[in-house]
């Protein structure tokens, strides 16, 4: 059985978690939370050589970096597959997963969550407005505009959930946690896509085993109801 160490609430981490299931992998989660002293296991440097989440242990395999994850459970358990055969396609799940993790959480999900939960609740520093507002005045609409133009249907690609549908989407569920909301007015396709996506099973079911962590952190969970 696979052990995946992270934080429920983590974007990468939810992201190898949604394709385990997806796959029916039976696997367990290990709750790690490398910023708090002695969280982390003793071996913790082996199973994640940066520091971050999440990392894996399969037997006496370990793998970190949630791309790596994704693609090994892909060929450890083919079916259903999350990359599409055809080369286009292929290409353009990649780049939907990059550019979930390089640009719509770097610019936008993390700064928010940083500002909005991060540093009131555990740095104990005030948030920085004139931050927030770039992000949800400037950066943002770009970002968001740009996914928009991109659904023409259920999926990001092709007829069936892959990679970049669990990126974009586990990066948005983040964003509306910490408060904030895809308007439907605006983003009209990206505000369907994401209540489509997050409806599926398998982000169901990696959504009711957060529950507890929402909770506790006094997230906003509304969006699901």
């Amino acid at each position: 059985m696979i052990t995946i160490h992270g934080v429920p609430l983590s974007v990468h981490t939810r992201k190898a978690i949604v394709t385990a299931i997806l796959k029916k992998m039976d696997y367990k989660f290990e709750v790690v939370i490398p910023v708090i002293p002695d969280n982390p296991p003793p071996n913790w440097s082996t199973l994640s050589p940066t520091g971050l989440i999440p990392a894996i242990q399969d037997g006496d395999y370990t793998l970190a970096d949630s791309n790596a994850i994704c693609l090994y459970l892909e060929r450890k358990q083919p079916t259903p597959a999350v990359l599409p055969v055809d080369a286009k396609a292929y290409g353009r799940t990649l780049w939907f997963d990059a550019y979930a993790g390089g640009t719509l959480f770097r610019h936008v999900v993390h700064p928010l969550f940083h500002q909005t939960i991060v540093a009131p609740n555990i740095t104990k520093v005030p948030s920085d407005k004139a931050v927030i507002d770039d992000v949800l005045e400037t950066v943002q609409p770009k970002i968001f505009g740009y996914l928009e133009s991109q659904i023409d249907g259920k999926f990001l690609v092709g007829n069936g959930t892959t990679l970049a549908d669990i990126a974009v989407v586990s990066n948005l569920i983040v964003y509306q946690y910490i408060g904030y909301r895809v308007d439907a007015a605006t983003y009209p396709k990206l505000s369907r896509y994401v209540r489509d996506i997050a409806g599926l099973d398998a982000f169901r079911r990696a959504l009711e085993d957060e529950k507890p962590f929402v909770a506790n952190m006094g997230l906003d969970r509304s969006f699901l109801d």
